[in-house]
């Protein structure tokens, strides 16, 4: 009888489960902490604990599509939930979570935010007011840090939108003087440099694709250890290793979606193991192979 020495306690504990629990728990995201994303975590609560100044550090944490930088944030903003208010009515909130409208409208952005909060609202309503209820209403939860996800739909606009979507930003740091940690493509480079005043408060980190290296085979055992195969897969194994690389063409997102569905296709299949017979199994394109569809290249 195995120990299942490969697999952490929570994986192990879900062994005795029946499949369909099982392939639940497999589909549902994980989070897996490796060295980059952890040093982006910890600049993240070093900002959480920055005294307020007048011009406070801003983060600008840059990646391909797919490649983890939502699910870094999101893992941040888990770790520091809203909590009740012990000297009032309301809840205290450190971070907060907004997604940037498909366009630069500053309406859209504030009617975001003031649902995030449950707050009453006319979409209507003129956009100073909702500038207004949106101050009042941050400075009270306490809010230190505001994170907006894909930011580079800022370019979506023309010229004077996008002037006026950044200094929607300027304004809210400086009058709550918080944080913004923006997250998004390369084009968040550009949609920042139209504004070269707020581009100097932010520091740019990259969330690079992964190389065929020690941390990328780390990651490998890290996720096998999540997984809750019975038996052993030795994914970080040269040959399993390479071809899980060239089929996620070194995209954190890719290797999960492959891997999932990997581990659901063993636990189909009775076979309870990831190997090369699996992932041939697998109706998988590469991100490459997607793109040169899209552009209509055969």
């Amino acid at each position: 009888m195995s120990d299942f020495s490969h697999l952490n306690d929570s994986a192990k504990g879900m062994l005795s489960l029946d499949d369909a629990y099982r392939i639940e728990k497999i589909r549902s995201d994980r989070w897996i902490g490796y060295s980059k994303a952890k040093n982006i975590l910890n600049k993240l609560e070093d900002l959480l604990v920055h005294p307020r100044t007048e011009r406070m550090p801003n983060l600008l944490i840059v990646g391909d599509t797919n490649n983890g930088k939502t699910m870094l944030v999101k893992k941040f903003c888990r770790n520091h939930p809203a909590e009740d208010n012990p000297e009032g009515d309301g809840v205290l909130a450190p971070v907060m979570f907004v997604q940037a409208p498909p366009v630069p409208d500053e309406g859209r952005f504030y009617n975001s935010i003031l649902e995030l909060l449950f707050a009453p609202y006319k979409p209507s309503e003129r956009v100073d007011k909702k500038q207004f209820q949106v101050i009042k209403l941050l400075r009270y939860v306490g809010l230190k840090i505001l994170v907006i996800d894909e930011i580079h739909h800022i370019l979506a606009g023309n010229t004077n939108r996008q002037r006026a979507f950044l200094n929607v930003l300027k304004y809210l740091g400086n009058e709550l003087q918080i944080t913004i940690v923006g997250v998004g493509t390369k084009d968040a480079f550009r949609a920042l440099q139209t504004d070269p005043q707020l581009a100097n408060r932010f520091e740019p980190v990259m969330l690079s694709r992964w190389e065929f290296d020690n941390e990328y085979l780390r990651l490998l055992a890290s996720f096998e250890r999540m997984l809750p195969l019975k038996k052993p897969s030795v994914l970080h194994e040269h040959k399993l290793a390479s071809r899980l690389f060239a089929m996620s063409e070194g995209y954190i997102g890719e290797l999960s979606k492959i891997l999932n569905n990997a581990a659901v296709y063993a636990i189909e299949n009775k076979s309870e193991q990831i190997t090369l017979k699996v992932l041939d199994k697998l109706d998988w394109t590469t991100p490459s192979a997607r793109k040169r569809r899209l552009d209509g290249v055969s």
